[in-house]
């Protein structure tokens, strides 16, 4: 099955970050044949079986290459396109965004979700089970990751809802 992988706190070509070779090899180490980056975000396009622990394979192979541990977490293409394309004509898609975490589904009414969410400038808009849909109050701003963090005392990982779409865009035009 062709999976997405947003890995955390990964520039690919900084310095004190995974290079893309590691990126890359990490994936072929955890027996992903043929992986891609999207960008130089840690965003891998990737096959695997779904119900595999492939990430924590990756991610222990990623920690011993580059020397720094680093959270990831996978999704199915499919289950990320049906979430991305159900908000890409919202008139903010330019201020939303996608987190992955490994918490449970966040209750978007919750009166102290929804004060965490203020408190840093966005709101929740739509979530299930290892993800949420944020939308910031201003432009170019970047709040999901630490607000998901505080609310599910879990780490996560972001990428802006633009980013998403050019990545279906390239993977799953007909998805």
């Amino acid at each position: 099955m062709r999976m997405v992988a947003l890995l955390r706190n990964v520039n690919q070509g900084q310095r004190g970050h995974p290079s893309t070779q590691d990126v890359l090899g990490a994936f072929r180490d955890a027996g992903c044949a043929d992986p891609v980056c999207f960008q130089s975000n840690g965003t891998v396009i990737f096959d695997a079986d779904p119900s595999a622990e492939i990430i924590a394979d990756v991610m222990a192979s990623l920690a011993a290459r580059s020397g720094a541990e680093r959270d990831g977490f996978a999704v199915p293409l499919q289950e990320l396109a049906s979430i991305v394309r159900l908000h890409a004509n919202a008139a903010d898609v330019s201020r939303r965004e996608l987190t992955l975490h490994s918490g449970a589904a966040i209750d978007c009414t919750d009166e102290e979700v929804v004060r965490q969410a203020a408190h840093r400038r966005c709101v929740i808009v739509d979530a299930g089970v290892g993800w949420v849909v944020t939308a910031n109050e201003r432009p170019r701003e970047s709040n999901a990751t630490r607000v998901v963090e505080m609310i599910t005392g879990v780490a996560a990982t972001s990428r802006g809802l633009p980013t998403l779409l050019r990545l279906l865009d390239r993977f799953a035009p007909l998805v």
